[in-house]
Order: structure tokens, then C-alpha cells, then sequence
């Protein structure tokens, strides 16, 4: 079971009318290019403002040693579920919207589930755009679950924390081999596939190796600290410590700075994208509530995935086809309300709450546990990263000899290595 949400960028090209009883597998879609937008014509289309995960299961096969995941025999959401979110979306909210299918382990849920699921979602609700993307860690793909989301270009997102040694240690034996049997099924079928990285309290000590990694592979890296877990008894046992975190952002953003055109690290693109246009741009550092929910097998509604399986943070049911102020009325809802009162006192001083919102509320409510007695625990983190990256902006800014930034260039510029500036332009023109 996989512990970070990724976003997705596709979208049916217009309006498709609805089908009475069958629904057609393939329909076109906009050509995926990143996490953050699509191209329609000469327009760029930023990400969707409004997302819904699917959980069709908690069950996962794997056994990951920092995981709460339950065994494989969890219910399995069924398809009148799926209906019953169509017909509470359709008179939610009219912004567009991305489905991530998570869990536990998506795969679980069959080929039939999706043969049918996706095509409801994209016919039913049409009119806001729907996009999708699915997070799972491939054990259960094949080449026809495969060939269904192809169809639909759903970008998946897995997870591998490294070489196979360091990955294994953590997942257990075995994980590494069967995922990326999984991911040669995935990208034989077109699939677009990213991997999130797990850093723990022990794999950090390998962040020079696990970084070699995906360089050498050429995979995209994300990275996801390893947190407590509300669910854990002993939550620390491979939590990422934030001053550690906050040393990995900061190593990262050199790496990244270092081989710039040779790998893409999310992370600090995203952190990056942050300062650059002063707000959040990724959950973690947005104002989630009201525009992020997920739906679990059985069609409660929670805050964010992370909640799904604890009856104290249900917010509804889909099946009642609540409405905005009936969730944000429920005790989880007023429960993350009271978090974002609390960011606006606790961190009014700081010069980063424009794009750092406090960070992710679950994070802050692990520690404690399920009370708001501070913000994100990775604080500190956050902190560093912003304050590193908003320093050698202004340095490089401040310090750019006048002849470079006049019409009439010198022609003997002395040669320097890509910094901050250079990385903003290439995220920003990504």
C-alpha cells in the first residue's frame, strides 16, 4: 500500500452525452504532459480544483513496515457506489475535477470494477471535466486492467523507496521484483508511470544511492518522509525526523540544481512553483478542505484518504447526496475548519503562510492524536526549504552583475552553474 497521493492532467475532449444503459471504453482525451497541466489548442489548463479519491478497498498485498495497510480480504466497493458518487457530484460542485483511485491497493478491485467505473464517471459527469489517475504499487496489473486505463490515459503514480536492497528492507522481501514486473505491464501499454519515493529514519543514511537511482533509471523522483500513523502504536518507529527531512529537501534542491536536465525531482519543482507564484500548489500546502475528499468502499465521505476506515472522521455518505455546508457541518468538518483558524494564528507572523498554509492537517493531528495542538509536524522542514530557496532567489537577483541584465550583454560572460532563477524558468515553462 502506497501512503502519497500523486495528481493527474487529463480531461475528455468537450462534453460527451450520456449513454442510457451502456457506455462506450474509449474516449478521447487530452494528451497528458505533467502533473500540473494540459495543453487544449495553444491554452494551458492548470490543475483541477477539485479532487475526489476512490478508495474501492483498504486490502493490500503488501506488507510495508511503516504501513497501517489491513489484509486482502477488505470489502471491495462496489459499482452502485460508483453511481451514487455520480449522482452526489452532479449537483456538488461545478468546477473540474480529478478521481484518484487509491486505497489500500486499487488493483483489487478487478478489471470489471474499472471496465465499468470509469466510463460512468466520464459520461455521467461530463460537464465537470473528469480526469483521473490511480496510485497502486503494480502487483496486481495486467494486460487487461492495462488496457482499460489506457484507454482512459490514466497516469499512474507507485512506489519504489530505492535499489532493490534498501526497497525490499522496508517493504519487504520481494516488493521491489513484483512491482516492477507490474511496471513493465503498465508502460508496454502506454501507461504513464511515476514513483514516490519513501524515506525513512533508516534510508536516509543511502539518500547519495537512492538519489543515483532514479537518476540512472531515469525516473522522475518524488519523495514522501515517512510519518506516524493514527492508526500506529509505535508511530515513530520509522518517522522521518523534520530537521532530517528538512537536510533531504535541501540536498535534493542541489541534486536538482546539479543534474537539472537529466532528472526531475517533484518535490522541489513544486517548492520551487510555491515561491515563485506565492501560493500552494500540492496538497500538502493549499487549504485542502472543501476541495479535497475521499470516498471510502462503502461510500462515506472523509476529509482525505488518509482519514478512510476511522468512523470518527466520516463526513457524510454519498448515498445521501450531502451538500458543501452539510460536510463542513459534520465534526471532521469542523474539525479541519478549526485547523485552518488555527494556521491563521499560529503562523500570521511567518512568511511563508501565503504557500505554506501550516502544511497538511492530518500531519499535524498524527501526533497528538486527533486534536489540533500545532500545525504540520515537518514544520521545521517546510521552514528550511522555503527559507533556502527564497535566499539564493534574492541572492542571485541582487548579486546578477548589471552589464547581464542590460539590452547590451557583455560578450565575455563568465560561465556559471545553473542556480534557482535557471530552475523557476524551467519549472514555470514546463
Amino acid at each position: 500500500m502506497s501512503l502519497q497521493h500523486t495528481g493527474s492532467s487529463f480531461s475528455p475532449n468537450g462534453p460527451v452525452a450520456p449513454v442510457p444503459h451502456s457506455y462506450p471504453l474509449s474516449i478521447p482525451h487530452r494528451k497528458y504532459e505533467n502533473n500540473y497541466t494540459v495543453k487544449k489548442g495553444k491554452k494551458r489548463v492548470m490543475k483541477n480544483p477539485f479532487h475526489i479519491m476512490l478508495i474501492p478497498t483498504l486490502g493490500c498485498p503488501s506488507k510495508c513496515s511503516y504501513c497501517w495497510s489491513s489484509e486482502e480480504g477488505s470489502p471491495i466497493m462496489s459499482i452502485d457506489t460508483i453511481r451514487d458518487v455520480v449522482t452526489w457530484l452532479k449537483d456538488f460542485r461545478n468546477d473540474r475535477v480529478t478521481f484518484t483511485f487509491h486505497g489500500g491497493e486499487p488493483l483489487l478491485a478487478g478489471p470489471e470494477f474499472y471496465r465499468q467505473a470509469l466510463p460512468l464517471l466520464s459520461h455521467e459527469l461530463h460537464l465537470l471535466n473528469p480526469e483521473f489517475a490511480m496510485q497502486t504499487n503494480l502487483w496486481r496489473m495486467t494486460p487487461e486492467i492495462a488496457r482499460i486505463l489506457a484507454e482512459y490515459h490514466v497516469p499512474i503514480g507507485s512506489s519504489i523507496d530505492g535499489p532493490e536492497t534498501i526497497t525490499d528492507s522496508q517493504r519487504g522481501a520481494g516488493y521491489y521484483e513484483k512491482t516492477m514486473r507490474g511496471y513493465g505491464i503498465a508502460k508496454a501499454h502506454g501507461l504513464n508511470v511515476r514513483f514516490i519515493c519513501t524515506f525513512t529514519n533508516k534510508s536516509i543514511k543511502y539518500r547519495q544511492e537512492i538519489f543515483e537511482f532514479f537518476l540512472k533509471n531515469g525516473f522522475t523522483l518524488k519523495l514522501h518522509p515517512a510519518l506516524p500513523s493514527l492508526r500506529s502504536e509505535n508511530p515513530g518507529q520509522w518517522a522521518l525526523p523534520p530537521e532530517e527531512y528538512g537536510d533531504l529537501l535541501v540536498f535534493l534542491l542541489d541534486k536538482s540544481l546539479e543534474h537539472m536536465h537529466e532528472i526531475d525531482v517533484m518535490n522541489i519543482n513544486d517548492l520551487c512553483r510555491c515561491v515563485f507564484t506565492r501560493r500552494g500548489t500540492v496538497c500538502t500546502f493549499v487549504d485542502c478542505m472543501g476541495s479535497t475528499f475521499a470516498v471510502g468502499p462503502e461510500g462515506s465521505i472523509y476529509p482525505c484518504y488518509r482519514f478512510v476506515g476511522m468512523p470518527e472522521y466520516v463526513m457524510g455518505n454519498v448515498r445521501d447526496h450531502p451538500g458543501m455546508n452539510d460536510l463542513m457541518q459534520s465534526e471532521a468538518g469542523k474539525l479541519m475548519g478549526r485547523f485552518k483558524d488555527y494556521v491563521d494564528t499560529a503562523c500570521g507572523e511567518c512568511r511563508h503562510i501565503k504557500y505554506c498554509r501550516g502544511g497538511c492537517p492530518y500531519n499535524a493531528m498524527a501526533p497528538t492524536p486527533g486534536e489540533i495542538r500545532g500545525v504540520d509536524s515537518h514544520c521545521v522542514a517546510y521552514k528550511r526549504i522555503f527559507d533556502e530557496i527564497n535566499d539564493r532567489f534574492n541572492k542571485e537577483m541582487f548579486e546578477l552583475p548589471m552589464m547581464e541584465m542590460s539590452a547590451f550583454p557583455s560578450k565575455s560572460k563568465k560561465v556559471v552553474k545553473p542556480g534557482i532563477m535557471a530552475l523557476m524558468h524551467k519549472v514555470v515553462s514546463q
